[in-house]
C-alpha cells in the first residue's frame, strides 16, 4: 500500500512507456527522399528497407506497407480466409491481430495463453483442433517481444494441414532457437509503429519465402492494377504501400536494431535485479532457446501479494492494504509522478466485440469462465487458473520500458513499485 505522498519527485521529463529513439541518419534518408523528389510509393528507401529487414530475418521476400495492421491484412486474405472460416488467434494480445480476420468476414476462435511465454498455449491449440478440426488458419502474435513455442505450434498446425499467419509486430529482432521472428509462418508481419523497437513513425513489413505471395501483395497493396497502359482493375486492391518518406524513417533507424535491443535488455535486467524482493516475477522466457527484443518489461504480482482489485468495462476499483498491491495501485503511483505504464493487454475473449466467440483453455472450452477474473479466477484440479491470459491480466503491468529513461529514472521507478508494497 503506498502511503507517503511526498517520498517522491515528480519527473520532470515524462518517462514514456516506450517512444522512437532517433539517432539523426533518419533526417539523412527523409532528405534524400525530399531532394531527390521520390516522395509517393516508390524509391531507394523502399528498396532498401525491404533489403535490410531480409538481410536481418533471413526471410526471401519483403514489402514495405502503411501498417503492420495492413501486411496482417494481406497475409490473412492470402492465406485463403472466407467469410464465415473459423480462424484460431491468439488471444492475449492487441486487436490489431485479430480485426484483419474479421475484415476478410472470418470468425476468431481465441486460444488461451500459457504462462512460460505468455504466448498461445500449445496444449490449448491440440485441443481446439480437436474441437474445429476444420479450421486452416492460425494467427499468432509473440507478446511483447517474447518468441511463442514455435516448434510445437507448428508440428501442431503442420499435423493438421494449418497455415501459421505471425504476427511479429512486437517481436522484431527476437529469436527462437537461433530463428528469427517473422519467419515461422507462411506469411508474416512486422510494425514499424512509433512505440516500437524499431520505427518508422508508422509502417509495416509483409514478410515471406514465397515470391509469388510477394508480387501479391506488392499488386494488392497498390490498389491491384493490372499491366495495362490504363488504370485497369480486374480484383480488389488497397491503398496500403509504405511512402518513400517513412522508409526513410524506418532505413535510418535499421542499423541501431541491436542497440535498441541490447538497451531494452539492460532495463529488463534492472527491474528485475530491483524487484527480488518484492512478491513479483518479470514476463518470463526460456534462455535455453528463445532471445527476446525485450520490447516492454512486464512484471506479474503474485497471486497472494495482490490486495482486491475489481475491472469493470472502463472503470477499475481497488482497495489499499498493507503488504499487498495490484497493477491498478502502481500504475496510479507512477503516472503520478510523471511516467508511464500499461495495464497487460486485455485477452481478446474479454473484449465486448468478441465476447460471444469461440475461447479455448487447455480444459476445453473457456467461455463460461470469461467474468471469473472479478472474484479471484475459476482453477482446475491442478490448481492452475483455468483462464491463464485473464489471471495475466489480472496480476500484470507495463512498466516505464523506453531506451531514454536514465539509469537514476528507473531506480526512481523501481522505488515506487517497492514503496506500493510496504
Amino acid at each position: 500500500m503506498f502511503q507517503s505522498e511526498n517520498r517522491f519527485r515528480v519527473f520532470e521529463n515524462k518517462v514514456w512507456l516506450s517512444s522512437p529513439t532517433m539517432h539523426g541518419d533518419e533526417l539523412a534518408y527523409v532528405k534524400e527522399a525530399y531532394d531527390t523528389n521520390w516522395m509517393s510509393t516508390v524509391g531507394k528507401n523502399l528498396n532498401e528497407l525491404e533489403r535490410l529487414v531480409c538481410e536481418k530475418t533471413g526471410c526471401g521476400y519483403a514489402v514495405a506497407l502503411a501498417s503492420g495492421t495492413a501486411a496482417l491484412h494481406l497475409a490473412i486474405k492470402l492465406a485463403g480466409v472466407k467469410r464465415g472460416d473459423l480462424v484460431f488467434c491468439s488471444d492475449m494480445t492487441f486487436d490489431a491481430t485479430v480485426n484483419p480476420v474479421v475484415y476478410e468476414g472470418g470468425v476468431p476462435i481465441f486460444i488461451d495463453t500459457e504462462y512460460d511465454t505468455w504466448n498461445m498455449d500449445p496444449v490449448a491449440l491440440e485441443k481446439a483442433f480437436a474441437l474445429y478440426p476444420e479450421v486452416r488458419v492460425i494467427d499468432i502474435a509473440h507478446l511483447y517481444g517474447t518468441p511463442a513455442k514455435m516448434d510445437e505450434i507448428k508440428e501442431i498446425c503442420d499435423r493438421h494441414g494449418a497455415v501459421i499467419v505471425e504476427d511479429a509486430a512486437e517481436s522484431f529482432g527476437a529469436s527462437y532457437k537461433g530463428r528469427q521472428t517473422g519467419t515461422f509462418g507462411q506469411y508474416n508481419c512486422i510494425s514499424f509503429n512509433g512505440n516500437k523497437i524499431i520505427t518508422g513513425s508508422a509502417g509495416g513489413m509483409f514478410l515471406t519465402d514465397d515470391l509469388e505471395a510477394a508480387n501479391k501483395v506488392r499488386k494488392w497493396s497498390t490498389q491491384a492494377r493490372e499491366n495495362a497502359p490504363w488504370y485497369q482493375h480486374e480484383e480488389l486492391g488497397y491503398n496500403y504501400r509504405m511512402s518513400n518518406v517513412i522508409a526513410g524513417v524506418a532505413r535510418g533507424q535499421m542499423p541501431y536494431l541491436e542497440e535498441h535491443i541490447a538497451g531494452k535488455k539492460a532495463i529488463y535486467e534492472r527491474y528485475r535485479e530491483g524487484f527480488q524482493d518484492l512478491p513479483v516475477t518479470m514476463n518470463p522466457f526460456d534462455a535455453s532457446d528463445s532471445e527476446p527484443n525485450f520490447w516492454l518489461s512486464c512484471m506479474l504480482i503474485d497471486a497472494d501479494a495482490m490486495c482486491k482489485q475489481v475491472r469493470g468495462e472502463c472503470e477499475v476499483l481497488y482497495q489499499p492494504e498493507h503488504g499487498k498491491s495490484c497493477p491498478t495501485e502502481i500504475l496510479d503511483v507512477i503516472a503520478k509522478y510523471n511516467a508511464e505504464g500499461r495495464p497487460i493487454w486485455k485477452p481478446m475473449h474479454m473484449q465486448p466485440i468478441y465476447r460471444m466467440n469461440g475461447f479455448i483453455t487447455r480444459e476445453g472450452d473457456g467461455r463460461a469462465k470469461t467474468n471469473a477474473y472479478i472474484s479471484g479466477g475459476s482453477f482446475g484440479k491442478d490448481g492452475r487458473p483455468l483462464d491463464v491470459g485473464m489471471d495475466i491480466f489480472h496480476r500484470g503491468l507495463c512498466l516505464p520500458s523506453d531506451n531514454k529513461m536514465t539509469k537514476e529514472e528507473q531506480d526512481i521507478v523501481i522505488e515506487m513499485v517497492k514503496a506500493c508494497f510496504d
